[in-house]
């Protein structure tokens, strides 16, 4: 099916290649491995917070007349599903309340596409935590490299880049699982630019989230394929006629190769304390600041302006009409956080969002550009019906880089959305597990326990 031998120096699959296939597995660091265990655990929580929804169950109804033999769990639920068909549905869940992970440079959720095909692949295969740890490090790294090299253009015109970028990621660990060579796993992120998709039209609804899912089961697809012989072009991805440039600007090219295996993109990985898009995030702590320190209740506000940049406008200015465009809502966000002091999974759900006392609050905020904040940012300023005028700035939001979520607040944000979602399993264990993921020499055993059908001592 073809040699890519000449030149292959210069093609920037054939350099992520070699680096998936070779880079050893003790060359990753402790802080590496640890904060891979924090992406993963979070992901956990999420897909267990969604696992009783209808979402997950209309995928679940949808794929199981077509799916294999079920050697993989559903994480949450007692079906098991072919290794495919539940890489669809734990990235649907992970990535459904928009509560996962964020790489703040390209706002990719690393790991909802590439957490679920290795998972289903070492269950299937019975391989070890270590190995899976060490892909899903490799396929994160790809992923969120790949996304840097096209942003903020590719964004911009409209497409999805957890969808697009994740399939490269899903893709990239799954070769490194399967033991793939360089130039098969170069072929693999080949085979993966004809299938990266997924547009930013379809944010407010659930076909945002199959984009995510196609990420996931298409990843692992195109490894399977480059083990089986199937080749790519050379350039799939920064070829003249190649995903990058077809889906974006001049993509810099300099942003994947440089510094690979030396400089780590997950070390920037952020973790959400709100269900909601990650430009509202220092919205929402404003008013949960400004309502605290004055004591403010919903009934005092007269009116909210809320400042940003124009991303936070672009994405967040926007008439609610259902609980997916709440969760990308500037006029939402800050009228749940002076209603309620919070803004949990709770105070974004239907009921909530169809409160006629919310919508009548939504209606006083007023959202306005300022060029002077940076991305991340946001100013707001309530007038209060006593004739207040009061204003609160938040330049780094709680769970970015500059103001981290714990490892105790991660495992209080699992432990919340396993209850959400109705799991009954031993919920310590679980944590646990994670955290000791790397010295597990099965993944069968936890798999088993995030179903909520195994023993709680498996193990």
């Amino acid at each position: 099916m073809g040699t890519q031998a000449q030149g292959r120096a210069d093609y920037v699959g054939a350099v992520l290649g070699d680096f998936v296939a070779r880079f050893p597995r003790e060359d990753a660091s402790a802080t590496l491995r640890h904060e891979a265990k924090r992406s993963l655990l979070n992901f956990f929580g999420c897909a267990l917070g969604v696992a009783r929804d209808p979402a997950v169950e209309t995928a679940i109804r949808v794929l199981q007349p077509f799916s294999g033999p079920g050697e993989a769990t559903v994480i949450g639920r007692p079906e098991r599903l072919d290794a495919m068909a539940a890489s669809f549905v734990n990235a649907v869940a992970a990535n459904f309340l928009d509560y996962d992970d964020t790489h703040l440079e390209t706002v990719i959720h690393p790991t909802a596409p590439v957490a679920p095909p290795i998972l289903a692949l070492a269950e299937q295969r019975g391989l070890s935590g270590a190995e899976v740890l060490h892909a899903f490090l490799l396929g994160a790294e790809v992923e969120c490299r790949i996304g840097n090299s096209v942003s903020p253009g590719h964004y911009a015109r409209g497409w999805h880049i957890t969808a697009t970028c994740g399939v490269f990621g899903a893709a990239a660990a799954c070769a490194r699982l399967l033991g793939l060579s360089g130039e098969q796993t170069w072929n693999a992120l080949g085979i993966a630019a004809s299938q990266a998709a997924g547009v930013v039209e379809n944010l407010p609804s659930a076909a945002k989230n199959v984009g995510v899912g196609n990420a996931a089961r298409n990843g692992l697809f195109a490894a399977l394929l480059a083990q089986q012989g199937y080749a790519a072009a050379p350039a799939a991805i920064e070829g003249r006629l190649g995903w990058a440039r077809a889906a974006g600007d001049e993509p810099r090219l300099a942003a994947i190769t440089e510094g690979l295996g030396e400089r780590w993109e997950v070390l920037k990985n952020t973790y959400k304390p709100y269900p909601c898009g990650i430009v509202l995030h220092s919205v929402i702590d404003a008013c949960l600041d400004l309502r605290a320190e004055h004591g403010l209740s919903a009934d005092d506000i007269a009116a909210v302006v809320v400042r940003g940049d124009r991303l936070l406008l672009a994405r967040g200015d926007r008439v609610v009409e259902n609980e997916r465009d709440a969760r990308v809502s500037i006029h939402h966000s800050a009228a749940v956080a002076f209603a309620f002091g919070a803004a949990g999974v709770r105070e974004f759900s239907p009921p909530v969002v169809m409160d006629p006392k919310i919508a009548a609050l939504r209606r006083k905020v007023r959202a306005e550009v300022d060029e002077s904040l940076p991305v991340g940012a946001a100013s707001v300023t309530v007038e209060t019906v006593g004739g207040r005028t009061l204003r609160a700035v938040v330049m780094h939001a709680r769970g970015s880089r500059e103001r981290p979520l714990s490892d105790r607040e991660l495992e209080a944000k699992f432990a919340d959305n396993a209850r959400l979602g109705g799991f009954n399993g031993d919920v310590e264990r679980l944590i646990e597990q994670v955290w000791r993921l790397d010295e597990a020499g099965s993944l069968r055993p936890l798999m088993s326990l995030m179903s909520g059908q195994g023993a709680a001592g498996a193990g």
